[in-house]
């Protein structure tokens, strides 16, 4: 084979040695789950995943909080921290602490959440959409972001705050301040494409909200027809003797 031919056919392996790489899967992380704690002991699988559920609802908000800062700039200003970094820490802390939003005018749950989106707030409105979010969340919980086994949920409620988390979204893709602008720039769609990262996080807290309202009811039901089974059992499905 001569030498330009040799090389020919060197080039042409190459490629398509690349073009089988790029048919390669791409990786997109993995499945971390949390280190195992003494408190475990206490939780059921119930309490388990209303833990991880909440543990992620909140990262979710907080995740979003980031977002809405990079498009509105302007919002994180107006809480006097010297970034968005500082101002997202400190809405984070109030949530942990359970402690009230002073731009809030001690309003907490969807009272919060009303006025946060109300088109005449006029402070740092990220801040206060997502801490009366967060509040609403863990109110629906019973307060608390933890979850043992003498814990209980309300389904209802759990359902309520997904149906609360909808409708925020539709306020903020909606409504317009006194200059018809939006209150807070998030999706959009465009000439330049399409940004719908805060739906589909919007999504996910939804989902997780109304999946645990699901597993709550389902969790009493099961209780039942548990009952039921080893009542039946206990009657019917004994051994019988032979001899």
């Amino acid at each position: 084979m001569t030498p330009p031919r040799r090389a020919a056919c060197l080039a042409l392996a190459c490629a398509v040695l690349a073009g089988c790489a790029s048919d390669a899967p791409t990786s997109r992380g993995e499945v971390k789950g949390a280190q195992a704690t003494q408190g475990e002991l206490a939780q059921s699988d119930v309490n388990r995943m209303a833990t991880l559920a909440m543990k992620e609802n909140l990262e979710g908000l907080y995740r979003l909080m980031d977002k809405l800062y990079r498009r509105n700039p302007a919002e994180w200003r107006k809480s006097g921290t010297a970034s968005r970094e500082q101002a997202v820490a400190q809405v984070r802390a109030a949530v942990r602490e359970r402690a009230a939003w002073a731009p809030l005018q001690g309003k907490r749950d969807i009272a919060a959440m009303d006025l946060a989106l109300a088109p005449g707030f006029t402070g740092d409105r990220v801040a206060a959409f997502i801490y009366a979010t967060a509040d609403m969340i863990v109110t629906a919980h019973g307060g608390k972001t933890e979850f043992f086994l003498l814990d209980g949920f309300d389904a209802q409620y759990l359902y309520n705050a997904a149906r609360n988390v909808e409708i925020a979204v539709w306020m903020l893709a909606h409504r317009t301040d006194a200059q018809g602008r939006p209150l807070l720039l998030a999706d959009e769609i465009g000439s330049q494409g399409r940004n719908l990262s805060y739906e589909r996080e919007f999504g996910k807290i939804i989902g997780r909200l109304d999946l645990l309202a699901a597993m709550t009811t389902e969790k009493y039901r099961r209780a039942v027809i548990g009952y039921v089974q080893n009542l039946v059992g206990g009657t019917f499905l004994q051994f019988l003797p032979v001899r």
